[in-house]
């Protein structure tokens, strides 16, 4: 499977930092077998939407809009900004069709300076994730400052919970590719 692991701010590094932990994951040999790509927003020079096909930007804007239409899996980060998520994720979804996500599973993490927000992904990604027709994993792992120590997660049960939504995203992509394998012989195709 084509995996997209995207960090989804133009500002800070924590959500950068969780996105590489989800990296180290896939590293290892049981996800081998995966073509794994990672996307830091804060590397890019994005245009902001207009209404265009995504096919008709350039640049930057093109290669993260063709890199979220070819993965079959979906690793979203976010920091979490003034009780939202960050323009700069937003803005990639909005580059998008309507139903660019169909047939994608996503899994969600997300980054903040406290506790307060936990309910951010649930309450604005999700449905954004939803309406363009994402599979999106049931549980999101949340990270807040008390689990970094400088630029590097130190709490466990964080690293041991990115794992599990690594297990987690790939086993529900499995079975949602095994579904659409019955759907389509049903069809004949």
């Amino acid at each position: 499977m084509k995996i997209l692991v995207l960090s989804g701010s133009n500002v800070g590094h924590k959500t950068e930092v969780a996105a590489k932990a989800i990296l180290d994951i896939l590293a290892k040999d049981q996800y081998s077998d995966h073509d794994v790509q990672f996307i830091n927003l804060l590397d890019k020079e994005m245009d902001f939407a207009d209404g265009r096909n995504f096919l008709d930007y350039k640049g930057d804007t093109l290669e993260v809009a063709q890199a979220v239409m070819e993965a079959d899996v979906l690793f979203i980060g976010t920091p979490i900004f003034q009780a939202s998520i960050p323009a700069s994720l937003k803005n990639v979804f909005d580059l998008l069709p309507e139903k660019a996500l169909e047939y994608k599973t996503v899994g969600i993490f997300a980054s903040s300076g406290s506790n307060r927000h936990y309910l951010i992904p649930e309450l604005q990604l999700k449905p954004i994730l939803n309406y363009m027709k994402a599979n999106v994993t049931p549980r999101y792992v949340y990270l807040s400052a008390r689990d970094f120590t400088l630029n590097e997660i130190t709490s466990d049960d964080v690293l041991l919970r990115l794992e599990q939504l690594v297990d987690e995203t790939l086993t529900l992509a499995k079975t949602y590719q095994e579904i659409q394998r019955i759907e389509d012989e049903k069809l004949g195709f």
